[in-house]
């Protein structure tokens, strides 16, 4: 008797029961290689960058808000290569576009009118993608120094990395068109685990090479912390707060229409990662622009990194600060009760011991509430912990609370994909 499947299948037995079915075989396989195009397309250095002084400046201090660009691009930032700024002006122009469709009637009259509205605006974010990383690979490479002498040379720097953003973007949508899906945030994964890999891989080198135990001990407590902050954000990821919805009977000719339950899943954490991003750019910001003004000699950066350092009380304090007013912000936003109240309504449907209307609607936003209040406080205390180990361990942390939120996001999301393909082809034999 063949076995159900269950929801509680893990992520290694979802990839054994994908790869014995041809087609979604052939959609692994083209993903893997498009994620290997994507890092070997990687090491191609970009034209008109001074790489003398790319190399001098390897190993030592950046500036704050690049670690950012670097984690997303794998360290092809560090490395000036054509893929630069990877997907990060996708990501940027993603937010600005979902922020603009709140603020202008017209975009969110296109967003709202079906397929085709929704192919416009996805058509418009590509090209601000690419006007965006024009601008951002021009002003962050000139502000390192890292432009060759000539207005050509600055073309090219704009060109070729707008080019490798281009062409990361067209991978991603590959994936996501011919792949498992989710090829944009697969993309960033890719980069975040190569960072992380190289970070991991550093400190075990490290360790054989020492003649003591602290190396050791180091590299055993940033394996531990990393598996006990994996295990809580998947956890947490996972968590979901339903609510049930009672669709009464209606009579359509002789057909009877309703009288099932439904639930409507609020995820504990529906902000993602995006609170964590925003609050660290936004402190990140500063310390990149006093830096680049007044260098590392000036009063201005001496205070800053004297008090407001990423180990600092302050930076923790008012990081912890940001994240929990950013979560608020980006729930008020990318949340809507009166409108899923309305839509309840419309189906014939109501949350039981709640009154249709304005009641369910307020209902939904104290629902809301308590849940943005648990994922402000949960994502402002996983900030911390890397910035806490650092200052515990005296060593640098190969990983961001946002790079492992994201890494396990994806990892899930990919997870549920492939179980979707395997049940929308009804391969309910597979064990």
């Amino acid at each position: 008797m063949a076995k159900k499947p269950t929801n509680k299948v893990g992520v290694v037995q979802s990839l054994r029961n994908a790869w014995k079915v041809d087609d979604i075989r052939k959609k692994l396989i083209y993903t893997f290689f498009m994620l290997v195009v994507f890092r070997l397309v990687g090491v191609i250095p970009a034209p008109g960058v001074d790489y003398a002084r790319v190399q001098a400046a390897l190993g030592t201090s950046t500036l704050p808000l690049l670690d950012l660009v670097n984690m997303m691009t794998g360290g092809n930032f560090t490395n000036m290569t054509i893929m630069a700024m990877g997907i990060t002006p996708y990501i940027n122009s993603s937010i600005i576009m979902q922020l603009l469709t709140i603020a202008i009637p017209a975009l969110e009259r296109l967003q709202k009118s079906g397929p085709d509205g929704q192919k416009k605006i996805a058509q418009i974010t590509r090209y601000v993608t690419v006007g965006l990383a024009v601008v951002q690979a021009i002003g962050l490479v000139a502000g390192l120094g890292y432009i060759k002498a000539g207005w050509f040379n600055t073309v090219l720097v704009g060109v070729s990395m707008a080019g490798g953003t281009a062409l990361a973007m067209w991978i991603g949508e590959r994936i996501t068109e011919k792949g498992i899906g989710n090829g944009i945030s697969l993309l960033i994964f890719a980069g975040i685990i190569s960072n992380l890999f190289i970070g991991i891989s550093g400190l075990f080198t490290e360790a054989f090479k020492a003649t003591s135990l602290t190396p050791w001990i180091t590299l055993i407590a940033v394996l531990f912390a990393a598996l006990v902050m994996i295990v809580v954000v998947t956890f947490v990821d996972l968590g979901v707060r339903r609510i049930n919805v009672h669709f009464a009977k209606r009579v359509s000719g002789r057909k009877m229409y309703g009288g099932q339950s439904s639930i409507i899943p609020m995820k504990v954490v529906s902000v993602g990662v995006l609170p964590l991003i925003f609050a660290y750019s936004f402190m990140a910001f500063p310390g990149t622009i006093i830096q680049l003004v007044g260098g590392t000699d000036s009063s201005a950066y001496i205070w800053w990194a004297r008090y407001m350092s990423s180990t600092s009380p302050w930076y923790l304090l008012i990081t912890a600060l940001l994240i929990v007013a950013f979560t608020y912000f980006y729930s008020s936003i990318s949340f809507q009760p009166d409108e899923m109240s309305k839509n309840i309504q419309q189906q014939g449907g109501a949350i039981p011991s709640v009154r249709p209307g304005k009641p369910t609607s307020d209902y939904l936003k104290r629902i809301n509430s308590r849940l943005t209040l648990f994922a402000a406080l949960f994502l402002a205390v996983l900030a911390t912990v890397p910035s806490l180990l650092t200052m515990g361990l005296k060593t640098t942390i190969p990983f961001a609370a946002s790079s492992l939120l994201i890494a396990v996001s994806v990892v899930l999301e990919t997870k549920r994909q492939l179980d979707d393909l395997l049940v929308s082809r009804n391969y309910d034999t597979i064990s």
